[in-house]
């Protein structure tokens, strides 16, 4: 099964640039795309049902903002939406599918960057989150929790680290969070299990050179719980196929859904 989770800040933008073409060919088994910003009724055009996938959304409360959405090309045996705390339902942050043994959630956490009340919002919204975390482990089945989690975990997770140490997404406090959620929890990295290389990003800053010169985070994740360990085969970053500021992120699990 062949995983690729992608924030495309807008899903109307991303097709513009090509990319349900390019999904069609890549031909993975689920895509996750977060940050839509478009409502399930204004993508009814044939351009965003591509063939060979159902589509599946959760739209944001407001209007060009946020929401989230999974491509799968095999159905769900269901699909669940929200989390049951406002800073998630309301601005559609999360949406699961679950299969026979394992469930595949798309889900962003939101950005602190803006100011103080933002990176407030963001710690109660990692508060919630972790919480629902403790409560998988109970379930009686695999998940891969993919999208935009906003904190670059390592220094190796971002470039110039040492100037950003007061920076939202690599606030100490962040960074103890995602020690918890891969340490005492037991959550996997599933990128990370396979590639160990330094500067492997996945977001680069909207200025002319970042790009070209790598300077930019690992915010984009694919996170399984422990079970899933044995099974992740392969793990990459599609860092030219550029349909936002975000790249592709893709994992191959020895799993069949």
């Amino acid at each position: 099964m062949r995983v690729i989770t992608l924030n495309v800040q807008g899903i109307k933008q991303a097709a513009e640039r090509g990319l349900f073409d390019w999904m069609v060919e890549e031909d993975a088994d689920v895509y996750c795309l977060q940050d839509i910003q478009s409502k399930e009724y204004q993508l009814d055009d044939g351009l965003y049902h591509p063939e060979g996938y159902y589509p599946y959304f959760f739209d944001a409360f407001e209007d060009d903002y946020s929401g989230v959405a999974i491509y799968c090309k095999k159905p769900p045996k269901a699909i669940m939406t929200g989390l049951g705390f406002e800073l998630c339902d309301f601005h559609g942050r999360f949406i699961q599918a679950d299969y026979d043994g394992v469930s595949i959630v798309s889900m962003s956490i939101p950005s602190g960057l803006k100011d103080d009340t933002a990176q407030s919002q963001k710690f109660h919204y990692m508060e919630h989150f972790l919480n629902h975390l403790r409560k998988t482990l109970r379930k009686r089945r695999q998940f891969v929790f993919c999208g935009t989690w906003n904190i670059a975990h390592r220094t190796s997770d971002l470039s110039n680290w040492y100037v950003n140490q007061q920076n939202s997404g690599f606030l100490p406090e962040e960074r103890q969070w995602m020690d918890m959620v891969f340490g005492e929890l037991g959550y996997i990295d599933a990128f990370r299990e396979i590639n160990h290389i330094d500067h492997q990003f996945t977001w680069w800053p909207p200025y002319n050179r970042a790009w070209k010169l790598n300077e930019g985070a690992r915010l984009d994740y694919q996170v399984t719980t422990s079970g899933l360990r044995k099974t992740i085969s392969n793990a990459l970053i599609h860092r030219d196929a550029r349909f936002s500021e975000h790249a592709p992120l893709e994992v191959e699990y020895d799993l069949d859904c």
